[in-house]
């Protein structure tokens, strides 16, 4: 297995695939750093030379944020979004949808399972209507 800036890239893979398993690189700034390594993006990860693994290992350091400073740099931004205490910063401390999405039918996956409120199950109802018996 190939590993560049810290990931672990498959050996069965095409290069122009596996350099998307990289967190800040999408398929766009894959095909950017092939050409300008002139590496052929159809080669598989495992047929790839030692000094080509150096050349896209050193483009992507100088051109691109990924992996933990890319992280690092995102969490940063939101918590100084938080403590200037912009609207943004206010929905994503409160777990909402950031970008005016509605969120009365929708943002399951944001605001997690629905929590219910005031309504019973069918047997929570008849206990509290049965009558207790009197001592």
């Amino acid at each position: 297995m190939a590993r560049i800036v810290g990931v672990n890239l498959p050996d069965q893979k095409r290069i122009e695939y596996a350099l998307t398993l990289i967190y800040g690189i999408g398929f766009s700034n894959v095909k950017k750093i092939l050409k300008e390594t002139h590496i052929d993006p159809h080669k598989k990860v495992k047929e790839l030379k030692e000094e080509e693994l150096k050349k896209i290992q050193q483009v992507m350091e100088s051109l691109y944020k990924v992996e933990g400073n890319l992280k690092e740099e995102i969490t940063d931004n939101i918590k100084r979004l938080r403590e200037i205490g912009t609207y943004r910063g206010m929905r994503h401390s409160r777990n909402l949808p950031v970008r005016g999405q509605r969120t009365k039918s929708n943002a399951r996956t944001k605001r997690g399972k629905r929590k219910t409120v005031g309504a019973l199950k069918k047997e929570d109802a008849a206990k509290l209507t049965q009558p207790t018996a009197a001592k």
